[in-house]
């Protein structure tokens, strides 16, 4: 298939079914928004806002993009960007993953750093300060309409399209924006009433459920805000997750599915799991969302403890050392009686 742009290629992600993580009775699927081209479901958002800006006019040629981002969605604009001829300045917190600021740079976008205590609050006070200042576009990806309606109409209508004529009782997503929640949710409600709609939040970060926002390590979900472009009457259930759980579900999906997610992944799926263990009934089918790849948290918990070196076992790597060592001693031997009996 032959595209005219990188960007031709976003969406149309695959549904993939759980076979050995899923318990009995019910059917569980997944929907991998790593197949798009910077392997997260921001591509979407990052495509959705700057075709919106174009065809509004609020985004002239070679005008600089601004966003605060935690990093996927920074990475999209980069990409989005770099392919449309747009500068792009990422403001993202500190505490962040070094490759999502390695990866926005290479894609040729300036990355300005802001303190991890000013939380996502003070990431969109600089965004916005800066854009202000330098005329520059902000794409405000926590308050523009264009991010829940781009999932409203392609990512909501995949899922119709990829279900149609089959069972779908349950889908379940994480929300930051709350882009892919809303958008995906309310088509979701128009088309398919029957399903149950839920969303998970960081347990010590639950705002949704009313709670105080606290730091979690589950990135790219629940900022210190409850964006404006959410739409908190979609869901039905809303589930709590915590961090270790996230983190060891996305790692049971790596070694037991062979599907790679990141930890906002693997936190998405745990919530699945719940509703597949304690609310669904027999033949019940759950779709999960998962937003991105686990390369993206090479350098956070997601991979703490994996090991580095051989897992050859050492007793048997000395074995076969000593056994190397033996061959070669009796090979030099061998060469001296050779190079004796050669000489007599």
């Amino acid at each position: 298939m032959i595209h005219d742009s990188i960007l031709d290629t976003i969406g149309r992600t695959p549904i993939v079914r759980i076979n050995r993580l899923a318990p009995a009775g019910v059917e569980m699927y997944v929907k991998l928004e790593a197949f798009n081209p910077m392997s997260s479901v921001k591509d979407r958002l990052a495509h959705a806002i700057i075709l919106d800006a174009e065809q509004r006019g609020i985004l002239k040629p070679g005008q600089t993009v601004v966003e605060a981002t935690s990093g996927n969605t920074g990475i999209a604009l980069a990409m989005v960007c770099a392919a449309k001829g747009y500068p792009f300045v990422a403001f993202m917190a500190d505490s962040f993953s070094i490759e999502r600021r390695k990866l926005m740079r290479m894609l040729g976008a300036k990355v300005i750093l802001t303190p991890a205590a000013e939380r996502a609050v003070g990431m969109i006070a600089r965004a916005k300060a800066y854009s202000e200042k330098h005329g520059a576009f902000y794409t405000e990806q926590f308050d523009n309409p264009a991010n829940p309606a781009y999932h409203r109409n392609t990512t909501g209508p995949e899922i119709l399209q990829d279900f149609a004529g089959r069972r779908l009782n349950w889908f379940v997503s994480g929300w930051g924006t709350g882009g892919t929640l809303t958008g995906v949710g309310q088509m979701l409600r128009l088309a398919r009433p029957e399903v149950e709609i839920v969303t998970c939040e960081p347990a010590v970060a639950a705002m949704l459920a009313g709670k105080e926002w606290n730091p979690h390590k589950i990135q790219g979900w629940t900022p210190n805000i409850i964006p404006s472009v959410l739409d908190r009457s979609v869901y039905q259930y809303n589930l709590p997750v915590a961090d270790d759980m996230a983190r060891d579900v996305a790692r049971q999906l790596a070694s037991k599915e062979g599907i790679f997610t990141g930890v906002s992944g693997g936190g998405t799926f745990a919530a699945a799991l719940e509703i597949a263990h304690t609310h669904a009934k027999e033949g019940d089918v759950i779709l999960a969302m998962l937003p991105d790849t686990g390369e993206r948290y090479l350098s956070t918990f997601l991979f703490e403890g994996i090991n580095e070196g051989t897992d050859e076992d050492r007793k048997e790597a000395v074995m076969g050392a000593l056994t190397l060592y033996l061959d070669f001693i009796n090979l030099f031997i061998f060469l001296l009686r050779l190079l004796g009996g050669r000489r007599n």
